[in-house]
């Protein structure tokens, strides 16, 4: 054999080992290839491959990940399950998520890895014929089916399934929970039980010997969520916790590991506080100090500042509520026949910082005498906007067919920028508009409404991009009227009293 062929096998060897040894390594050896380009490393990836590798080497029992969304934690994730048998090709893996589409994803991406040809020249493990689907396929060890990889949403079935073997000593595999409670639902009290007991009922029950590992990675969403129901020892086994936030300080930065520290860029930019970005590169400062405010992140999706503090910072606040739950409004998937549909719109006096903003809310009345709320548009809008957004808002919605119902007008409260935007939109819309007279305070008219709230006779979607920041400020209703917002409640105050606590009309 010559040389060449000698240095190539030492290489492979090397690199083999190396893979083996340390997990941002693999991540990143299997991620050019697939992707085409390299994998963006900061420092909290090095943390969190930091503890992987601790968990792996029995160091960490069993491991909580907060992070904000964004952060690559998936990609971290789908490589364990690569990694892991590379190591051992009778390792087993239990993926679960509130996310069946992603569950499977990963999965799919896990198995094409360990297809491969990169990984193959490596590790010659075997796919078996038997199983081999997004959501589950299996290894073969001296022709046995022996791995496994089975991945389902909390809410599916994991009777039968383990993670980890007995076969072998040491890391066989693991149950991975990533973001096992979905954000909507984090406001929902039966929503977070369920969650919470599955994770103490079935999840814990799956392991194949006691040391195998659980990691828990997740955006905190609730103050009782998952990370907290783990967190005060409501699991058992010994557990660690990292926590990382979208805007780091010096003292967060100095009781990292030293190693870790050192690998946090100090010479960037910072806010008054102190603050920077914990990954400059995807985040910057500016983008993330306007989501603090209260705007929409990327993707187009609404962030409140609870949002913010929760998901991004991992720091959710309890909020005032109990006056209105969220849980009190049954989800659609579809909306049922309609008997009509109107527009109600509540307008902010002024568009700074700390004043409302201006809501727009589409709902209809069912066949089924029930209210289902369609859709909410939320902004801060000077008055030649605000006629711009009514407007685009109306159009968007003025589509009548016999299952959704006819549009019948759009009815604004008769105050401030909504007696301007009712004098002029009666000039440039042939929908009729009714002014609104407010007389009561907010509390009295909650009150005189919330009955139909309880009595679950408001439907919400269940899903929308709205959503999340809709259910947010309903919890945070307080009865002293301390809150920070209720511009998306009052159109829907008004929204109940036209459709639920009339009396039927001819032409209903």
């Amino acid at each position: 054999m010559n040389s060449k062929v000698n240095t190539s096998l030492l290489e492979m060897q090397l690199e083999r080992e190396r893979c083996e040894r340390e997990h941002l390594f693999f991540t990143r050896r299997f991620f050019l290839p697939r992707m085409g380009f390299k994998f963006s490393v900061n420092w909290h990836h090095e943390y969190i491959a930091d503890k992987i590798d601790q968990v792996i080497s029995g160091k960490v029992k069993n491991l909580v990940i907060n992070v904000p969304p964004g952060s690559g934690k998936t990609e971290l994730l789908t490589n364990l399950i690569a990694r892991g048998l590379a190591r051992n090709a009778r390792s087993r893996f239990l993926y679960l998520s509130f996310s069946q589409s992603l569950v499977e994803d990963v999965s799919a991406t896990a198995r094409n890895i360990v297809k491969s040809v990169d990984f193959q020249s490596l590790w010659p493990v075997k796919i078996s014929t038997s199983t081999d689907a997004k959501s589950s396929w299996k290894t073969t060890v001296d022709g046995y089916d022996a791995g496994h990889v089975y991945s389902a949403s909390m809410g599916g079935q994991v009777t039968g399934r383990r993670a980890g073997t007995l076969a072998n000593e040491g890391f066989t595999g693991a149950i991975i929970l990533d973001d096992p409670l979905k954000p909507e639902d984090a406001f929902s009290k039966s929503a977070r039980k369920k969650a919470n007991r599955k994770i103490l009922n079935t999840v814990n029950s799956r392991k194949a010997k006691s040391d195998t590992p659980i990691i828990l990675i997740m955006q905190r969403l609730h103050v009782e969520d998952p990370t907290n129901f783990v967190m005060t020892g409501n699991v058992p086994g010994d557990w660690e916790q990292i926590s990382i936030p979208a805007l780091i300080d010096d003292d967060y930065i100095n009781q990292l590991p030293e190693h870790i520290q050192a690998k946090v860029p100090r010479d960037v930019e910072r806010d008054q506080h102190g603050r920077q970005s914990y990954w400059p590169l995807k985040e910057s400062l500016e983008s993330l100090l306007q989501l603090e405010k209260g705007g929409e992140d990327k993707d187009g999706a609404t962030v409140s500042r609870y949002t913010f503090a929760s998901q991004y910072m991992q720091n959710p606040k309890k909020l005032g509520g109990d006056l209105v739950k969220a849980e009190w409004f049954p989800r659609y998937v579809d909306l049922p026949v309609l008997k009509w549909r109107g527009i109600w719109a509540d307008t902010a006096q002024k568009i700074k910082k700390h004043n409302d903003f201006s809501v727009f809310l589409c709902a209809g009345l069912g066949y089924d005498n029930n209210l289902y709320i369609i859709d909410v548009k939320r902004g801060k809008w000077e008055a030649p906007q605000l006629l711009k957004e009514a407007k685009s808002f109306i159009n968007k919605h003025k589509e009548s067919n016999t299952k959704i119902g006819k549009l019948r007008y759009m009815a604004v409260e008769d105050k401030a920028s909504g007696t301007g935007l009712i004098q002029t939109i009666v000039k440039e819309t042939t929908l009729p508009i009714r002014a609104i007279q407010r007389d009561e305070d907010k509390l009295s008219r909650t009150m005189d409404v919330i009955l139909y709230v309880e009595d679950r006779r408001v439907f919400l979607p269940a899903n929308a991009p709205w959503l999340l920041n809709y259910i947010e400020e309903i919890e945070g209703l307080t009865a002293d009227w301390t809150h920070d917002h209720d511009d998306q409640w009052d159109p829907t105050i008004d929204a109940i009293n036209d459709s639920l606590a009339k009396k039927p009309t001819v032409f209903d």
